[in-house]
C-alpha cells in the first residue's frame, strides 16, 4: 500500500486564461512517491545490465559485429532516453521547490547512476580508436540500424580523443559523483537557498535570487537591490571559490592526460565547432564592438548619468521619454508570443500555443524557486518543459520566447532517431535567440510612438551589450582563470580581480570607475555547470547566428520557415559549420557572415541615437 505524500507543489493562485504552472504529474509519478522509487529502481537495473553488456560487444572489425551493435544501439537509445526523462523530471521538481530535500536526494541518486551511463558511452567511443575510416564505413554499412545513426557513430570516434583508457575513464566517472558533480550540486543547493534582504515599503523582505530585479526605472531601487544581492552573494564567496577551483581543477587534471591543445579543445568538441570559427567570431566582435559605445554613452545621458554602472545595463528609459510601461500580464505576453510566432511560421505559432495551453511552462513569480530559466526535454514522451519566473515585464516576455525557441527546436526533432536528437549548445542557443528576434523585431514594427520605438531599441541593444560584452567578459575570465589554475587554487580576491579586469576589457571601459561587478563570478551559475565547460560563449554564437538568420528571413518570408526547420533538424546530425552551410549556405569560418550579423546591430545603434536626437535628448 502506497503511503500518502504531500503534493509536488503547494497551493497556488489561480491563473488567467493560460496556466502559470507546469503540469509535471502527466509525465511520471511524483519523485516522493513509492511508485517513482520503483520506477527508478527498475531503470537502475536496466542501466546496469546495459553497462555490463557493453563489455561483451565485439570489436567493430569482427565478423558479424554490425548486427550485434545494431541491436545494442537500439537498447542504448531507449535507456538514454529514459535517463534524460528522469533527470529532467526530477530537475523540474527541484527547480520548482529549491529547498525540498527529498528532491535533492533523488537528484543525487540519479547523479550516482551517471558513471554507468558514462561507461556505456565510453565503451562505444573507445571501440573506434585506431580503426581506419574504410573499416568504420564497412561496419556502419553492415546494418540498417547503424546506417540510420551513422553520424552518432562518427561522433563517437571524434569524442574518443577526449577519453582516457577504459579503466581510468570509469574510475574518473565514479569519482566525479563525489567530486566535480558534487561541487556543481553544492552550488545549486546553496544558491537555491540564498535569500536576499531588500527594503519594500519600509519593511525588510527576504527574496530568492530569481526575484531580484534591475529593470525598474528608480535608480535608487536597482542600486539598493544590486548592493543587497552583492552582499548576500558575498557570504558564499569562499565556498563558491572552492567549488569553482575544484570543478576546473578536475577538468584540467584530465586534460593533462589527453592529447589536447588546451582547455578550449573540450568545449569546442562539445559544440561540434572548430577553433577557427570561435576565433573568427571573437575577433570580428573585438574589431567592431566599439560601435556599441555611442549607445551606452547616449543611454547614460538619457538616464541623467555621466556614465552607466553595472546595474544600469537593463534599466528602462525614463517614463518621460518612453512613456510609462504598463505591466504585461502573463496572458498578454503569451498572446503576443503566439501571434508573432504564428505570423513568422504557423507551425511555430501552433507549437507555442500548445506548449503554453497544455502546461509545459512554469512561470509563477513566487519564493522557493531556483533562479534563472531553462528548457528541458523529456524525449520518450516527445515533450519539453519550460521553467522561468514571469515578472510582468517585456524582458520576462522575451525570456518566455527564448525558452519556447529551445522547446520548438526539440519539437521539430522529436521524430528523428533518438541518438540524432542531441544538438550542441551553440546551435541550441541559435534557436532560442532567433525566437527572441522574431518577437522583438515584430514589437519594433508595431511600436506606436517615437518614445516606444526608442525603448524597444534600447531593449534590443541591451541584449547586444549582453552578448558582445557581458559574455565576452565571462569568456575572458574563464580563459584566464583556466590558464592560472594549474599553478594552484585561486583565492576569492584573485577571482574577483580577474573578473573586474575582464569586464573592463570586454566593455571597453564604458562604466563608471565604481560601476563594475567583481563578484559577478559568484552569482553566475553558468560557471558551475559540471557537465559543460565554458558554458557561456555558445550564447554569443547563437545570438549572432540568429541575427544573421533573421536578416535572411526578412528577405525570404515564404521559404525561410521551412529552410529554418531543415536547419534545426540538421543540428542533430551534422557538425556546426556543416549544419548551416548545407542547409542555408553560409560559411562560419569567414568573417563575412559575422559582419552581416553585426551590421544589424550597428544599424540599431544609429537608429537609437537618431531617435534620441529627434526627441532633443
Amino acid at each position: 500500500m502506497t503511503a500518502a505524500v504531500a503534493p509536488s507543489t503547494p497551493a497556488r493562485p489561480a491563473a488567467g486564461r493560460y496556466p502559470l504552472n507546469w503540469n509535471l504529474d502527466a509525465l511520471f509519478p511524483n519523485p516522493q512517491t513509492a511508485e517513482f522509487k520503483t520506477l527508478l529502481s527498475g531503470f537502475s537495473t536496466e542501466l546496469q545490465t546495459l553497462a555490463a553488456d557493453a563489455d561483451t560487444l565485439p570489436a567493430i572489425t569482427a565478423a558479424g559485429a554490425s548486427g550485434t551493435w545494431g541491436a545494442y544501439l537500439e537498447r542504448l537509445a531507449a535507456v538514454l532516453g529514459r535517463f534524460e526523462d528522469l533527470s529532467a523530471f526530477v530537475g523540474c521538481h527541484s527547480a520548482d521547490q529549491a529547498e525540498n530535500k527529498e528532491f535533492q536526494r533523488v537528484e543525487g541518486l540519479l547523479s550516482a547512476l551517471w558513471p554507468l551511463r558514462s561507461k556505456v558511452l565510453t565503451t562505444v567511443e573507445l571501440a573506434f580508436v585506431g580503426v581506419p575510416a574504410d573499416k568504420v564505413k564497412i561496419f556502419i554499412d553492415g546494418d540498417p540500424r547503424l546506417k540510420a545513426v551513422a553520424f552518432f557513430l562518427e561522433e563517437a570516434g571524434r569524442n574518443a580523443t577526449f577519453r582516457l583508457p577504459r579503466e581510468q575513464e570509469q574510475l574518473l566517472s565514479e569519482l566525479s559523483v563525489d567530486g566535480l558533480s558534487a561541487w556543481s550540486r553544492l552550488y545549486d543547493r546553496i544558491s537555491g537557498e540564498l535569500r536576499i534582504e531588500v527594503m519594500e515599503k519600509g519593511n525588510v523582505v527576504r527574496k530568492s535570487v530569481g526575484q531580484i530585479q534591475y529593470d525598474m526605472p528608480e535608480r535608487s531601487v536597482r542600486q539598493n537591490n544590486f548592493y543587497a544581492a552583492d552582499k548576500a552573494w558575498g557570504t558564499l564567496g569562499d565556498t563558491c571559490a572552492d567549488a569553482l577551483n575544484h570543478i576546473s581543477g578536475a577538468r584540467l587534471t584530465k586534460y593533462k592526460r589527453l592529447k589536447v591543445q588546451d582547455h578550449l579543445d573540450a568545449p569546442l568538441r562539445l559544440n561540434r565547432m572548430t577553433r577557427g570559427t570561435l576565433d573568427t567570431m571573437w575577433g570580428t566582435i573585438t574589431d567592431r564592438k566599439k560601435m556599441l559605445l555611442p549607445y551606452l554613452e547616449r543611454k547614460a545621458k538619457l538616464l541623467g548619468l555621466e556614465k552607466l554602472s553595472w546595474y544600469d545595463q537593463i534599466a528602462p528609459l525614463p517614463p518621460g521619454i518612453a512613456g510609462n510601461e504598463s505591466e504585461l500580464t502573463y496572458d498578454q505576453a503569451c498572446d503576443l508570443v503566439i501571434r508573432t510566432f504564428t505570423e513568422f511560421s504557423p507551425d511555430f505559432g501552433e507549437f507555442a500555443r500548445m506548449a503554453i495551453e497544455t502546461g509545459w511552462t512554469e512561470a509563477e513569480n513566487r519564493p522557493g524557486k531556483k533562479q534563472g530559466a531553462f528548457c528541458t526535454g523529456i524525449p520518450t514522451k516527445k515533450e519539453t518543459r519550460v521553467f522561468m519566473t514571469y515578472t510582468g515585464t517585456a524582458d520576462s516576455m522575451s525570456t518566455l520566447a527564448h525558452e519556447l525557441g529551445h522547446a520548438y527546436h526539440s519539437y521539430v526533432l522529436r521524430n528523428e532517431p533518438l541518438l540524432l536528437q542531441d544538438y550542441p549548445m551553440n546551435l541550441a542557443e541559435t534557436a532560442s535567440t532567433f525566437a527572441e528576434a522574431v518577437l522583438n523585431e515584430q514589437r519594433l514594427v508595431e511600436a506606436k510612438s517615437t518614445g516606444a520605438r526608442l525603448a524597444l531599441l534600447d531593449n534590443l541593444l541591451a541584449d547586444s551589450v549582453a552578448f558582445l560584452m557581458n559574455i565576452h567578459a565571462r569568456f575572458l575570465f574563464e580563459d584566464r582563470f583556466h590558464k592560472e589554475r594549474p599553478q594552484g587554487e585561486l583565492t576569492t580576491a584573485r577571482l574577483s580581480e580577474l573578473m573586474q579586469e575582464a569586464q573592463k576589457e570586454a566593455y571597453l571601459g564604458a562604466f563608471a570607475d565604481d560601476g563594475w561587478y567583481p563578484g559577478f563570478w559568484i552569482s553566475k551559475l553558468h560557471f558551475y555547470i559540471g557537465g559543460w565547460p565554458f558554458y557561456n560563449f555558445p550564447y554569443t554564437f547563437g545570438y549572432l547566428l540568429s541575427q544573421g538568420l533573421y536578416a535572411v528571413a526578412a528577405t525570404d518570408k515564404t521559404n525561410f520557415p521551412a529552410r529554418y526547420r531543415e536547419f534545426l533538424i540538421a543540428t542533430g546530425n551534422r557538425q556546426t559549420e556543416d549544419a548551416l552551410q548545407q542547409t542555408l549556405g553560409y560559411d562560419l569560418t569567414k568573417p563575412e557572415f559575422w559582419n552581416r550579423s553585426l551590421d544589424v546591430i550597428e544599424t540599431r545603434v544609429k537608429a537609437f541615437c537618431d531617435l534620441a536626437d529627434s526627441l532633443g535628448m
